[in-house]
C-alpha cells in the first residue's frame, strides 16, 4: 500500500506540468497587459515598460515558464496583481468555504442519491422507478448556474426566504449547496440503481434469499455492500469536481471561494493567482482520488489483497 500510494504521488509531478503548462500557455496569449494592470490604464509608457521588464515580461515564453515552475517548487507563486498580497494565501482564506460548499453539496447528494438508487432498484420498472430516473435524468441535464438562478428566483426574489448571494450566515450556504447537491444526486442515484441491479442478481443474494434471510438484510447486508465501490468512485469524483468545479455556482452565488476567486482573476489576467488556484485545485482533486482508492481496499478485501 506504501508503494502504491508513493507511486500515485510520483504520478502527480507530470500531471501538474501538463496542468500548469496548459494553464500559463492560455495566461499568456490572452489580451491583455498585467503591469498596465498594476499600474493603471493612464500610467506613461515608460513605468509600464519599466516594469515588464522588472517582473520578466520581455523574456521568451519558456524562459518565463521556467521560471515560474523554479520559483514553485520552494512553494513561491508570487503575488497577485490586483491585491499585491501572497497567492496562497488568498486561496487558503478562501478554500474553506469551498470545502464547506462541497462537502454540504456531496451530502446532499448522497442522503437523496443513494436511497433514491436502491429503492429504483430493489422495485425496478416500477412507477417510483421511473420517476426517480426521471429526475434524475433532469438532474444530470440542468446546467448549475441555471438552476442556481431558478432557485434564487424561486426562495429569494418571490419567497423571501433565503438570501440571493453573499456569506451571511447559514441560510447563505443552503441555496448553493443545493444547488451542486442536485447535479451530483442524479449521477449517484444512476450509478447506484446500476450496480445495485447487477448485484441483485448474482447467486449469492438468491442464495441469502432462499434461506429466509429478510430482504432488508439482503439489500443492506450483502448486496449495498458490494455495490458500493462503483458508487464510491462516483463520489470522490463528484466531490473533487465540486472543489475545482464549483466555479459557476459561485460565481453565480458570489460565494466567496476559490472558483469565484479564479473567476474574478481570469477576468483581471492575474496569472500568478490562476495558476496557483489551478495547481492547488490540481492537487485536491488527485489526493481526493488517491484517498478513494484507498477507501476499495477497506470496502472489498479483494481489492485490499492486492496491495500486499
Amino acid at each position: 500500500m506504501h508503494k502504491y500510494i508513493l507511486r500515485r504521488l510520483l504520478l502527480l509531478i507530470p500531471v501538474l506540468l501538463g496542468v500548469s503548462f496548459l494553464v500559463f500557455t492560455i495566461m499568456s496569449f490572452t489580451p491583455g497587459d498585467p503591469a498596465q494592470l498594476i499600474l493603471g490604464e493612464n500610467a506613461p509608457r515608460e513605468a509600464i515598460l519599466k516594469l515588464r521588464t522588472e517582473m520578466g515580461l520581455d523574456d521568451p515564453f519558456l524562459i518565463q515558464y521556467f521560471k515560474f515552475v523554479k520559483n514553485a517548487i520552494v512553494g513561491d507563486f508570487g503575488r497577485s496583481y490586483t491585491t499585491g498580497r501572497e497567492v496562497f494565501g488568498e486561496i487558503f482564506s478562501r478554500f474553506p468555504n469551498t470545502l464547506i460548499l462541497a462537502v454540504l453539496g456531496v451530502i446532499i447528494a448522497i442522503v437523496i442519491g443513494i436511497p433514491l438508487g436502491i429503492i429504483s432498484a430493489t422495485k425496478q420498472y416500477s412507477l417510483l422507478d421511473s420517476v426517480s430516473m426521471i429526475a434524475a435524468l433532469l438532474g444530470v441535464s440542468m446546467p448549475n448556474f441555471w438552476l442556481g438562478l431558478m432557485l434564487i428566483l424561486t426562495f429569494s426574489v418571490k419567497l423571501g426566504w433565503l438570501p440571493s448571494g453573499g456569506f451571511d450566515g447559514w441560510k447563505s450556504i443552503i441555496l448553493p449547496a443545493v444547488t451542486l447537491g442536485v447535479g451530483s444526486a442524479a449521477i449517484i442515484t444512476r450509478m447506484t440503481r446500476s450496480s445495485m441491479l447487477e448485484v441483485i442478481r448474482q447467486d449469492y443474494i438468491r442464495t441469502a434469499r432462499a434461506k429466509g434471510v429478510l430482504e432488508r438484510v439482503v439489500i443492506t447486508k450483502h448486496a449495498l455492500k458490494n455495490a458500493l465501490i462503483p458508487v464510491i468512485t462516483v463520489i470522490g469524483l463528484q466531490f473533487g469536481g465540486l472543489l475545482g468545479g464549483a466555479v459557476l455556482t459561485e460565481s453565480v452565488y458570489s460565494w466567496p471561494g476559490v472558483g469565484r476567486m479564479m473567476v474574478d482573476a481570469i477576468r483581471q489576467k492575474d496569472t500568478p493567482t490562476v495558476l496557483a488556484a489551478v495547481v492547488f485545485l490540481a492537487v485536491t482533486f488527485s489526493i481526493v482520488n488517491l484517498l478513494v482508492d484507498i477507501l476499495y481496499a477497506y470496502v472489498d478485501p479483494r481489492i485490499k489483497s492486492q496491495y500486499k
